[in-house]
């Protein structure tokens, strides 16, 4: 880690780094966030780790196991309120595209838009791109309503939300699913549909739901039977 950026403090280039690596998985969710392991990766001392990771629980982004630190890994209830969440911040981004002062950056959107029809000719393998393109997706729409704070709330969702999405392997029907779904929505707020942008977002976000919940009771299922046999 460079030391010297500007006149950022050394604890806040360790958060940034360690928040950005949470997020792109990077570090995977089973693996304990030990100070003495992270100093070293960062080229730095235990005290901004240290820093570092109580910032990110209290962010909600790492969580305290009887072991240590780890990155925070939902329960299958508080995925529902995730996604819960996600719904309200996303329709309200949606909603903001109305009145004239809260007019939509298209081009986000345009480029949003060119993105996944290219996509759609042709699709990425499943896995963390796969799963990093559709969040940038989702956060640009609500970056392009102009609040930030919607935006970087979602981000949080999408982090916490990430470990059970990234484990999942869609079918090609499905990513070819995502991707017209996305196109559409982009297509309504383009042409200044935003009820039907509202509409189509929300059924969108409604599947993905109802898969990962699906996908993470299977999931929980097998590794219960895993426990009840033996080699």
């Amino acid at each position: 880690m460079t030391r010297n950026r500007g006149r950022i403090p050394l604890r806040e280039q360790v958060y940034d780094s360690l928040r950005r690596d949470l997020a792109t998985g990077v570090i995977v969710p089973t693996e304990r966030l030990g100070e003495e392991r992270l100093a070293e990766t960062y080229g730095v001392s235990r005290t901004p780790v240290r820093e570092a990771l109580a910032r990110l629980q209290a962010d909600g982004l790492v969580e305290r196991l009887s072991d240590g630190l780890y990155p925070y890994r939902p329960r299958l209830d508080e995925l529902g309120h995730l996604y819960e969440l996600r719904m309200v911040l996303e329709a309200r981004g949606l909603q903001r595209a109305g009145p004239p002062e809260h007019a939509h950056d298209l081009d986000l959107v345009r480029a949003e838009l060119d993105t996944w029809r290219a996509l759609r000719e042709n699709p990425p393998e499943p896995g963390p791109a796969l799963v990093a393109a559709d969040e940038r997706f989702h956060t640009a729409l609500l970056a392009a309503a102009g609040n930030a704070a919607l935006a970087d709330a979602l981000t949080a969702v999408h982090v916490r939300v990430r470990p059970v999405r990234t484990l999942d392997m869609p079918t090609p029907e499905r990513i070819a699913t995502m991707a017209a779904e996305h196109i559409a929505i982009a297509e309504h707020l383009l042409s200044g549909a935003a009820d039907a942008a509202l509409e189509a977002l929300t059924a969108h976000i409604d599947t993905s739901r109802t898969h990962v919940l699906a996908r993470a009771r299977h999931a929980l299922r097998l590794t219960k039977l895993g426990r009840a046999v033996r080699d």
